[in-house]
């Protein structure tokens, strides 16, 4: 059964999309399996660049069926959206090529009036949330409260959970954050009008998956934001509401376990993230703005879906190590080498100081990094432009002796290497 794993190994925005989108030439399916649209994939080709929140990036290969798992809690205006603009752009997008879990749970405005309101009730605790509803919609999904994709296939039933759903929240929204109450009509007429148009998409998508496996198709598991960000091993609680680590697959696809063909690990060559949160190795003034760009081109490092200038900082390898472990890592693929062309020095983390000694893995997991200080190795940099290479042979030497030192600290093989953001600037070992 050729079933693969995609999945971030830091923060998120390690360049997922693009190392999807390379893998996506032979796959028959490609499935999201956590999330929802506060997660980004970027994709360039040619001049054009897609950027995708719900839908499965591998869905610009013509060719691949797309799922969005019961693991995704999905925003129908976003996703009618993007469905949209991949057909303005030659796709076909239509429910033979798209499958919707019944089980995905659906987000609203409530969702994301009731983010904003917490998040603000917060101050100065406040976690970096998007603001997009996700936590919320997740915790309705726990509570047993939630509304299903099943729910739109009876619409007067829909209407009727729906409004029970947004009276509710208008109660908390002005009796608990002193918020302005939603539009419960005009959401519901929305709403109703999302359900006809997105009723033929909704199915089984497990079955879909595991028929297409027994048949010997390939499948692709699209994780969103990374391994930092799981809702239990990240960096809790500045986290999303998610299991974005491989595991999470199965369960976020309603498959039982199965024979993995092997799990992608996808890290920068260097580190970044979006919001709050400990970042042991971050960076500030020129160096900083000297790995996260201008915000002129839409690979530099501003999020996908927030446009918030990520932080920056060097490659830590104890964190790499923890997400190998955590996730099964069969192979590692290394994107953005090239922004780091140039430096003079290269510092890379290998391991933690506390008063306690030197920690090469953690503890503890990385909830608390607060009582760690990175401890530096130092390499030479390449003065050299890579962006053109395309083999192996073709990168400097001293880039090459950094990517052998990521394979020595995270001891998985360096397989794919990414020297800028067109689909040709990807190097295969």
């Amino acid at each position: 059964m050729p079933f693969e794993i995609i999945i971030g190994t830091q923060w998120g925005d390690e360049g997922k999309g693009r190392v999807v989108d390379l893998l996506s030439e032979e796959a028959v399916v490609v499935a999201r399996y956590n999330g929802g649209d506060n997660a980004g994939h970027t994709v360039t080709v040619g001049g054009q660049t897609f950027k995708l929140h719900l839908l499965p990036s591998g869905m610009i290969h013509s060719q691949t069926i797309g799922v969005i798992g019961n693991g995704l809690v999905v925003n129908p205006a976003v996703l009618l959206k993007e469905i949209d603009m991949l057909r303005q752009n030659g796709l076909t997008v239509d429910p033979q090529r798209l499958g919707i879990s019944h089980a995905a749970h659906l987000l609203t405005p409530a969702h994301q009036a009731l983010d904003r309101a917490q998040e603000a009730a917060r101050g100065g605790a406040q976690i970096g949330t998007t603001g997009r509803g996700i936590g919320p919609a997740y915790t309705d999904k726990v509570a047993r409260r939630g509304l299903r994709m099943e729910d739109m296939l009876d619409v007067p039933r829909f209407r009727h959970k729906l409004t029970a759903h947004l009276e509710e929240t208008n109660r908390w929204l002005t009796q608990m954050y002193s918020a302005e109450p939603l539009a419960v009509q005009a959401i519901v007429e929305e709403f109703s009008g999302y359900a006809e148009v997105l009723a033929p998409y909704i199915r089984d998508v497990g079955a879909l998956i595991m028929e297409v496996l027994q048949k010997g198709g390939r499948v692709l598991a699209e994780g969103a934001q990374g391994t930092l960000l799981d809702l239990d091993h990240g960096t809790y609680p500045f986290v999303t509401s998610s299991t974005p680590t491989a595991p999470g697959a199965l369960t976020g696809l309603g498959l039982g376990v199965l024979p993995v063909d092997r799990v992608v690990g996808v890290t920068k060559a260097f580190q970044t993230r979006v919001g709050s949160g400990p970042f042991p190795t971050e960076v500030f003034g020129e160096m900083a703005e000297r790995l996260r760009g201008t915000g002129a081109n839409p690979w530099d490092e501003f999020g996908t879906t927030t446009g918030r200038p990520r932080r920056v900082g060097w490659l830590d390898g104890v964190l790499l190590r923890y997400a190998m472990r955590l996730n099964g890592v069969s192979e590692l693929a290394v994107t953005k080498l090239d922004i780091l062309s140039g430096l003079p020095d290269i510092k890379i983390c290998t391991a933690y100081r506390s008063e306690n000694g030197v920690h090469e893995t953690l503890p503890l997991g990385p909830a608390d990094l607060s009582p760690f200080e990175a401890v530096y190795e130092e390499l030479p940099g390449w003065q050299e432009d890579v962006r053109g290479a395309r083999r192996w042979e073709d990168l400097p030497r001293l880039a090459q002796e950094y990517i052998r030192r990521i394979e020595a600290i995270s001891g998985v093989p360096v397989r794919y290497i990414s020297v800028g953001p067109e689909r040709s600037q990807v190097i295969v070992r």
